[in-house]
């Protein structure tokens, strides 16, 4: 280019260069950067200075320029190449972008050509600001997905509430059905706690008539609008200059209202108002999600407690016949519970033995009263009988789809690791591994308490037996883990 330029006079190259750029701004400099002539298009012209001529280029640019273009100039005169710079002029409150080429023409003249793109920068910020609230609405989306927490999703939306709105604070007041108000449930960016005892009714306050309305609500200076926020004594202090309100819906219902505080005036484009509507939207959808989910859980956990209270009572029928069996439940349940995790056992699994625990010997209320609380050995067909009581409780619980999962306890814990026991002859890990566990349990305790035909055996002895068992009554992997158990030994 340098050569092509070079074969021009002086006056035609300045002409060529200057149509060819087709700039909006033109400087012919010498090569300590003054300016010798300039042209710029008229729209431009309120922008330079009255003289222009004989003053330095790096007086027309900001001062953290004045490095950059020395360092141009230089490059430009001795090697003959273009040099680009991007800067910024804010003048008269409006901030113009422009484009720069530093283009040598001679040894001893260069020209500086600029072209306003303003409105290229405009529309660049605009997309990264566009990308960054897509990615804030991605991340309350996989919020909402997720079925995370109300409270930390609360907290997700006012930081990116915060950040890509550019204000000082932000709250939530969520609608409380029971109490039919609007109470604080979050907040960003305050300086005292003004507003965390905030308790509203439709209609009341600026949050109140947003929630009544379900309309969004701007106060652009709440300077001469300050009456509202007068019920909180340090809401003063807070130096809050700007106010908006966005109604929280979803489904057609008012959930609360997202408020959004500023300390100075705000002047809001489109732009910032349209993601302000989106983002309270998503909020409105993660918040329904939330509390769905929060009343589910409740709901799952109270139907947990009907279960559970369901279980007690089948138990306490049996424990109305024989009160010595109340006991000996209780017992047996807790260091079952005990012994499973001690093992690993995942707690969602706790929850079915714990069951089946409670449940084991279920069977027994169809046994005949001679049979049950007979004081002396049974005869053959005596225990014929006792010994239906676990398909008894399988027939009686089956039918109960929650207690399908703790079956394995009452229908086989009188199996034997070596195949003797009943009712199926289960031998080894065919034997499921909460019945080889209970079995354990059962037995010490059975051995430890007094019964009508006998007393009970000591500490000592039971655990000398349970030891002899090993292998032929017990799983010999887990009488280790149970003997620890019983000694009060940790891992």
């Amino acid at each position: 280019m340098k050569k092509t330029l070079l074969n021009l006079s002086e006056s035609d190259i300045e002409l060529d260069v200057t149509f060819q750029a087709f700039t909006d701004l033109n400087f012919i400099l010498n090569t300590d950067g003054k300016i010798i002539d300039y042209a710029s298009r008229p729209f431009l012209s309120h922008i330079l200075p009255e003289k222009v001529v004989d003053q330095k280029i790096q007086d027309l640019l900001p001062p953290h320029l004045t490095e950059k273009i020395n360092n141009a100039l230089l490059s430009a005169q001795q090697t003959g190449y273009v040099n680009t710079l991007e800067y910024n002029l804010s003048i008269s409150g409006q901030e113009f972008w422009f484009d720069a080429r530093l283009v040598p023409i001679s040894d001893t003249k260069m020209i500086f050509t600029a072209r306003d793109v303003t409105k290229c920068k405009e529309t660049e910020n605009r997309l990264k600001r566009q990308m960054r609230q897509l990615s804030a609405l991605r991340s309350i989306d996989l919020a909402i997905a997720s079925g995370l927490d109300l409270t930390l999703l609360l907290s997700l939306m006012l930081d990116q509430v915060s950040g890509l709105l550019q204000i000082d604070a932000a709250s939530v007041l969520l609608w409380n059905p029971k109490t039919n108000l609007l109470e604080f449930t979050a907040d960003r960016g305050f300086r005292s706690k003004s507003l965390q005892y905030t308790r509203l009714k439709l209609g009341e306050g600026y949050a109140g008539r947003v929630a009544l309305h379900r309309k969004m609500l701007s106060i652009p200076d709440l300077r001469d609008n300050h009456g509202e926020f007068d019920r909180s004594p340090l809401f003063h202090n807070e130096g809050f200059v700007t106010y908006y309100g966005v109604p929280l819906m979803a489904k057609g219902r008012v959930l609360g209202v997202l408020e959004l505080f500023h300390r100075s005036l705000l002047h809001p484009d489109a732009d910032w108002l349209d993601f302000l509507g989106m983002i309270a939207g998503q909020a409105a959808i993660a918040i329904d999600n939330a509390m769905l989910f929060k009343e589910v859980q409740r709901s799952n956990f109270e139907l947990s407690l009907a279960y559970d209270a369901t279980i007690e009572g089948l138990s306490r029928a049996l424990d109305l016949r024989d009160r010595e069996t109340e006991e000996h439940t209780k017992r047996v349940t807790d260091t079952t519970v005990k012994l499973a995790t001690r093992l690993g056992v995942d707690a969602s699994e706790i929850v079915h033995i714990r069951r089946g625990a409670i449940l084991h010997d279920i069977g027994k209320v169809a046994i005949p009263d001679r049979i049950l609380f007979k004081p002396g050995p049974l005869a053959d067909d005596e225990w014929k009988i006792m010994r239906r009581h676990p398909s008894i409780a399988v027939e009686l619980l089956s039918p109960v789809s929650y207690l399908i999962p703790a079956l394995d306890i009452p229908h086989w814990h009188h199996e034997k690791w070596d195949g003797t026991g009943y009712p199926d002859r289960l031998a080894g890990e065919e034997i499921p591994f909460p019945a080889r566990m209970f079995a354990l349990v059962d037995v010490y305790d059975a051995l430890t308490s007094d019964r009508p035909y006998r007393s009970a055996w000591s500490k000592n002895d039971t655990i000398h037996y349970i030891k002899s068992q090993s292998g032929k009554h017990f799983d010999p992997r887990l009488v280790p883990e149970f003997l620890d158990l019983v000694n009060g030994n940790h891992h």
